[in-house]
């Protein structure tokens, strides 16, 4: 009657794959519920214990909702492209597909044994050209349409086509870029098909266009800003600069306003929301334009700068323009005095991510440009500056600078000399600049004086449209999307080029497969790894790909895009693909039957770290698949958690490389010759390395010091140490958990010592305590394998079972906090499964008879406050307090000895999201012949907790002698009656007559006398 966990998970995972237990229908007369986790990138590394906790938390509620009587689909597949295989095959030559496949072996074994209900026949790989067909089809799509302001939805490019043919373009009100000539009918029918191609590819919601973009030299690609972290890239942590480059890019700015809109629909924290709400950055303001004042060096063509400014009601105070340094104009507009210096200043920006820029607020720099340009209604010239706090794809790249209004361009100003007008009403600004909007009038702005933030906004808009030289605008911070990596492991584009544009390959011949190349680096000539492929060029008579040396226009043979997609775009829409049986998908992404059935993710459970990529994306991919008709739903995930982490508790160690001073450079030389050890080791205490840093030695270290330099000396040296001198003297590493001493803190130094990874410390003496050992510093920060600090899901599995741990990562804390992983702490919740265990032993061992069992008032008071509280935490996603009340709920059962089957079998259903190997056993044992997963979910009873009776306190002067249990319906004469009657109060009273009894319905009884 062994509690054997190892084999019940085993044999309950087999049965679940073998009968397809979790598989989906896409036709049932239940209703619908669509759980999701963010898929996963599958590294080498595997899966650590931080990893499941959000799948464990889906898979929870997917069960639960099971039992509640849906048709859940709860899928599962791999984010599969990425560039850690890519990296890997750089640097070995494997295929990124080998190493994708095993590592995805790796990750199906490691789930399957914590033993997840996926639905795993619909399982998406993004890397399958079967998946990136489609991928590929949905760029098509996109390339094919158009943003329509006026419908205010993505067209086909056809219709647009219609209105250029008819009218022109000058009554168009789309989303495009800003360098589009008006052209008449007449005009536009009269280009050429390439000149009509250039054009619409301006209005298109995928293009080519040359923009700044995040470039890694060492991964030879571009990143997206996410992609970056402190002005190096996430992966490897390589330098970023920023070049431009033609890339293509998604037009997500159309969307920018539905976006924002769509974000009250979805149930979402607001935190999240304000994430997204930042990113994409509404601005309510005014457009002014400045024409830069010409000089002799000037070229004969006239210069404006747009800017884009929340507060046009400041106008009078701009003193000064700051472009960014990579503004068009820069390089046209600089004097010759100034253009040494510029162009410095524009390489040194270069090196920087915009990241970086936009968080640096303390460093001040910038250089004049030597160029003017005029205040609209002044006339006053006006200095153009560039700083590296504008940014170029942000707004227009250009400011107004008004010193007087905002503290940023008031720390420039005073930094660099520039005169700051004050334009407020009775505002000192001699220390700072004055931010606010109310209370305060504006001042020495000729027609706006004297009027407050709302009508002076008004009039300057009115004034400056007068002129031409502006017009009320609203702005986003949302830029358009680049979609161009220089990477080999990624999606193919769908393109070839013909006489320089861009064109679609058929869907019919779809997918276009990455070709073979020899290596995954870029060219010598510098372009993408695509580049290396001997086949990889399009044939439009045979519509296949054939030999690149075979291009020839004449011979209808192109060049293919070298390029490929990034990470995000199988991600934006493979919720979509899940919908759909395997049987059915190469019919279409999804059918119209899957996508209306299932229409969008009900719940969805991931990370936050996702808020500006993945999750902006997804939605935009979404809002433009419904506004073509492809999909029924404008958002793709109705409600979104994010859970929190599990963190690694990492072990440091502390070392001590003492630095000494000698009188002659070539004793240093000469002391290595006689023998002296100088570059010697130490591994030192956390409390001596903590002194250390403050540039004091303990008792430990100056004791080195002084061996060290009394060993010297016994050579004939004159050395003394001078620590504070040498960079590195003390030093902190860290230690993989895997050398420590079982679940201790000290360390194994031999087993240490042996490890490659460490072989820093093999010369090194290990300062160790009294007992022999030295004892790590234990720290909580995230769980990495660069840190050293990682545990492997399968030893716990293997010394716990996956029961046990899908009980304790729900234990730890509530999902969306971040919480330390200690292994420790998993012995309660083992014991917790022990303890259920022998609560059904009794209908295991056959010690109970046949006949059922009634249960008492007491088992069905434990049985039903425990549903009540936890159909409560599962519905508010509480899990840590639902293991809470298990324990609490076997503890009182089995004080209550309690073996009823009216009590026992909801409790299983109770426990099975949670713990469902153990819950599948003990229902089979209790003679189920099904599995547990579609039992109903126990519906509560108020009745049972509703007390009937109370046991009263008996008390004499005060003083409780015994308890009575009493209805509580029972009048206070008769309650009085009752116990004035019982022999125990008799026994105590000795034939006295009280002289007075308490009574206190439903509390208490005392007897005075």
């Amino acid at each position: 009657m062994k509690y054997n966990f190892n084999d019940i998970e085993k044999k309950w995972q087999d049965y679940w794959a073998k009968n397809e237990t979790f598989k989906a229908s896409n036709n049932s007369d239940k209703p619908k519920y669509y759980v999701l986790d963010m898929f996963p990138y599958p590294s080498g590394a595997g899966l650590h214990v931080g990893h499941p906790l959000g799948y464990i938390a889906s898979d929870i509620y997917a069960r639960y909702k099971r039992h509640k009587g849906f048709n859940v689909l709860h899928p599962q597949g791999y984010d599969s492209f990425g560039l850690p295989a890519e990296q890997y095959a750089i640097q070995t030559g494997q295929h990124p597909a080998v190493t994708t496949e095993a590592n995805i072996t790796t990750y199906r074994r490691q789930l399957d044994q914590i033993g997840f209900s996926f639905d795993w026949s619909r399982e998406v790989r993004t890397s399958n050209p079967e998946y990136y067909k489609w991928t590929q089809w949905i760029f098509i799509q996109l390339f094919e349409s158009w943003y329509n302001y006026d419908s205010n939805k993505a067209e086909h490019i056809d219709t647009l086509i219609k209105m250029f043919a008819a009218e022109g373009n000058a009554n168009v009100n789309a989303a495009c870029d800003d360098d589009i000539n008006p052209f008449t009918a007449e005009e536009w029918n009269a280009f050429s098909k390439t000149e009509k191609q250039d054009i619409l590819l301006k209005y298109r919601l995928t293009y080519l266009a040359e923009t700044e973009v995040n470039w890694c030299p060492a991964l030879g690609t571009v990143l997206a800003n996410d992609e970056i972290v402190n002005g190096v890239s996430e992966r490897g942590g390589h330098p970023v600069i920023r070049k431009k480059m033609t890339q293509w890019s998604m037009r997500i700015s159309a969307y920018a306003e539905r976006l924002l809109q769509g974000l009250d629909t979805i149930d979402w924290t607001d935190a999240l929301k304000d994430i997204q709400k930042n990113w994409i950055g509404k601005s309510v303001g005014a457009s002014v334009t400045f024409n830069v004042i010409p000089t002799e060096q000037s070229d004969e063509e006239s210069h404006t700068i747009s800017v884009f400014t929340t507060r046009p009601d400041t106008i009078f105070g701009v003193s000064f323009m700051t472009l960014a340094p990579e503004h068009e104009l820069v390089s046209q507009i600089t004097t010759d005095e100034q253009r040494a210096e510029v162009e410095a200043y524009i390489e040194a920006t270069a090196k920087r991510s915009e990241r970086d820029r936009m968080a640096d607020v303390k460093t001040i720099s910038g250089v004049f440009t030597g160029a003017y340009a005029e205040h609209p209604f002044t006339k006053e010239p006006i200095p153009i500056w560039i700083g590296d706090y504008v940014l170029a794809s942000y707004g227009t790249g250009a400011v107004m600078a008004v010193p007087c209004g905002d503290q940023r361009d008031y720390d420039f100003a005073k930094h660099f000399n520039i005169s700051i007008p004050n334009i407020f009403e009775g505002v000192d600004i001699s220390e700072e600049a004055f931010a606010s909007k109310d209370n305060v009038k504006i001042a020495n702005s000729d027609f706006l004086d004297g009027m407050n933030y709302k009508k002076a906004t008004k009039r300057a808009i009115f004034e400056l449209e007068q002129i031409g030289q502006g017009e009320g605008k609203t702005n986003y911070r949302l830029r358009d999307a680049v979609f161009s990596r220089q990477r080999y492991w990624g999606e193919p584009f769908p393109v070839y080029y013909k006489d320089g544009m861009p064109q679609m390959i058929d869907k019919k011949h779809l997918p276009l497969t990455l070709p073979e190349v020899e290596k995954y680096l870029p060219t010598e000539e510098g372009e993408p790894p695509l580049g290396r492929a001997d086949v990889w060029a399009w044939d439009t008579n045979t519509n296949t790909v054939c030999h690149s040396e075979h291009v020839s226009e004449s011979k209808g043979i192109y060049p293919l895009e070298l390029n490929t997609m990034p990470g995000w775009a199988g991600s934006s829409w493979y919720f979509f693909r899940y919908m759909e049986e395997q049987a059915k998908r190469d019919e279409a992404f999804a059918t119209e039957d899957a996508l209306k059935y299932w229409e969008n993710v009900d719940l969805y459970i991931g990370g936050s770290e996702h808020a500006t990529g993945h999750l902006l994306y997804s939605r935009f991919w979404v809002k433009f698949l419904y506004d073509r008709g492809f999909v029924g739903v404008d958002e793709p995930f109705k409600k979104l958690i994010n859970q929190g982490m599990i963190l690694g508790t990492s072990a440091f160690a502390y070392g001590f490389g003492p630095g000494f001073k000698f009188e002659k450079p070539s004793d240093l030389a000469d002391s290595a010759r006689a023998g002296i050890e100088v570059g010697k080791k130490y591994v030192i205490p956390k409390e001596s390395y903590d002194k250390g840093l403050k540039g004091e030695l303990d008792n430990v270290t100056q004791k080195i010091v002084d061996d060290i330099i009394n060993l010297y000396k016994s050579k004939g040296f004159n050395v003394k140490y001078v620590g504070d001198e040498f960079s590195g003297t003390f030093t902190s590493f860290r230690v993989s958990l895997n050398h420590l001493k079982g679940t201790t803190d000290a360390l194994n130094i031999n087993s240490l010592k042996e490890d490659p990874l460490f072989s820093f410390v093999n010369d090194a003496t290990f300062i160790t305590n009294t007992n022999g050992e030295y004892i790590t510093h234990r720290d909580v920060e995230k769980m990495s394998k660069s840190k050293y600090n990682v545990v492997n899901p399968d030893d716990i599995v293997a010394d716990y079972g996956a029961d046990s741990l899908r009980l304790y990562e729900m234990f730890l804390g509530p999902l969306e906090q971040y919480k330390p992983w200690n292994t420790a702490g998993i012995t309660g919740v083992h014991g917790f499964l022990k303890k259920l265990w022998k609560l059904y032993v009794p209908f295991m061992d056959g010690s109970l008879s046949e006949v059922e069992v009634e249960p008492t008032k007491d088992n069905l008071k434990t049985l039903h406050k425990t549903i009540k509280k936890v159909e409560e935490d599962i519905e508010n996603f509480s899990f840590n307090t639902s293991v809470s009340t298990f324990m609490i709920a076997v503890n009182e059962l089995t004080a209550q000895k309690c073996t009823s089957k009216e009590i026992l079998e909801p409790l299983l259903v109770l426990v099975s999201p949670y713990a469902p190997h153990i819950a599948e056993e003990l229902w089979e044992q209790l003679g189920h012949t099904a599995s547990i997963s579609t039992a109903p979910f126990p519906k509560f009873e108020e009745k049972h907790l509703v007390e009937s009776s109370k046991n009263y306190p008996i008390s004499f002067n005060g003083k409780m002698r015994f308890t009575l249990e009493l209805p509580l319906d029972m009048s206070k004469d008769e309650i009085e009656k009752t116990v004035l009657a019982h022999n125990k109060t008799q026994e105590q009273l000795q034939g006295r007559t009280p002289k007075k009894v308490i009574v206190v319905p439903g509390k208490i009884v005392n007897i005075v006398g």
